[in-house]
């Protein structure tokens, strides 16, 4: 290995993630611990039950790591993890277990922001892959999940300015609780890009909050209006006096193809708008509902009608884990940042400002 080889650790909210990332792109091994099959029968995440999955798997899940990068911690240059935001009591397993490796084995300890992992994320590259240009300055970032939805100007690596974002309730979250009310599974937002690419006609309208030039998003408005839509459908359906009985199944690929089409339709002309008024040479799109196809497709059409390059971290990379922090860990490793064994949880951690 030529390059810094930094032992990375994820642990913010339900996933447990342990990656060796090289020079920030290679990633030389990936492990992720899901908790999605856990909080399923909650339809939700529950903060104590999360952290103590996290303690169950994050000594296992490292040492996979280790063995699948054929390496141990004495051979790593530095100990990245994640301090927020996020979870408090998911945080903290990670950001212990971290501060433990780099004082035992005597290795510089980063601190990264889970949001800016998930901007990093575009820079990777899986074994065997060939290397690519890597995304172009200045750009625009898209970071689209469960609990963020934000536009980013970056006109060099590490270097942020807030241009939107969210007034009030994340895209992911409102996927997750219009998937609930459709009666699908946790987590929505893959359940409903399932049910809407079976729906037969595409004529149901949600509204969409354009909040006037602004590069914000609102999806509270649009969470309350898909509550009367799903009521009204099933007054039509004559299924009011009985709650349980779930809609027919066209009618659920309908409805959730009109709230996907909402909630795309948002995103990316919000983003295309900040990409034309900065001048972006590239756009990228991160966070776990960057794997939703539709979101992925109508963002590359617009942008390459634009001439814009847009890249985008296959699935696996969006969601939560280990790889995007060591590559956002390599970059501040780079930059001489260290962290000290005081580095504590921050639950709250924004970005960047405007």
């Amino acid at each position: 290995m030529s390059g810094a080889l930094i032992l990375a650790i994820e642990s913010s909210c339900d996933e447990t993630g342990i990656a060796l990332v090289e020079d920030g792109r290679r990633i030389h091994a990936n492990i992720v611990a899901s908790q999605v099959a856990l909080h399923a029968e909650t339809g939700g995440i529950v903060p104590e039950v999360a952290a103590r999955a996290h303690l169950r798997w994050i000594l296992p899940v490292l040492d996979e790591a280790l063995a699948a990068a054929g390496v141990t911690v004495a051979d790593v240059d530095a100990v990245a993890v994640t301090y927020g935001p996020g979870l408090a009591g998911s945080l903290l397993v990670g950001i212990n277990v971290a501060k433990t490796l780099a004082w035992v084995h005597d290795r510089p300890l980063v601190g990264v922001n889970h949001l800016e992992g998930h901007v990093y994320a575009a820079w990777l590259l899986d074994p065997g892959q060939v290397e690519g240009p890597a995304p172009a300055f200045p750009l625009v970032a898209l970071v689209v999940s469960g609990g963020h939805t934000f536009i980013v100007e970056m006109r060099d690596h590490l270097a942020y300015r807030l241009l939107g974002e969210t007034v009030d309730d994340a895209a992911g979250e409102a996927f997750d609780k219009v998937g609930r009310l459709l009666g699908l599974g946790y987590p929505g937002g893959p359940e409903i890009q399932r049910v809407a690419a079976t729906a037969r006609h595409h004529d149901t309208a949600f509204p969409r909050a354009w909040l006037g030039d602004s590069l914000d998003f609102s999806f509270s408005g649009l969470k309350t209006a898909a509550r009367r839509v799903v009521d009204a459908a099933r007054a039509d359906e004559g299924l009011t006096g009985d709650p349980e009985t779930p809609l027919p199944d066209g009618r659920i690929a309908e409805l959730a193809w009109g709230f996907q089409e909402s909630v795309v339709d948002v995103l990316v002309t919000k983003t295309i708008r900040a990409a034309r008024a900065v001048g972006a040479r590239s756009i990228v799109l991160g966070g776990g509902v960057a794997a939703n196809a539709v979101l992925r497709s109508r963002l590359l059409g617009e942008a390459d009608a634009l001439g814009i390059s847009v890249v985008i971290p296959r699935p696996g990379l969006c969601t939560d884990n280990g790889a995007m922090i060591g590559a956002a860990g390599a970059r501040r490793f780079a930059a001489g940042e260290r962290a000290g064994l005081d580095l504590d949880a921050r639950p709250s951690l924004p970005l960047a400002a405007r």
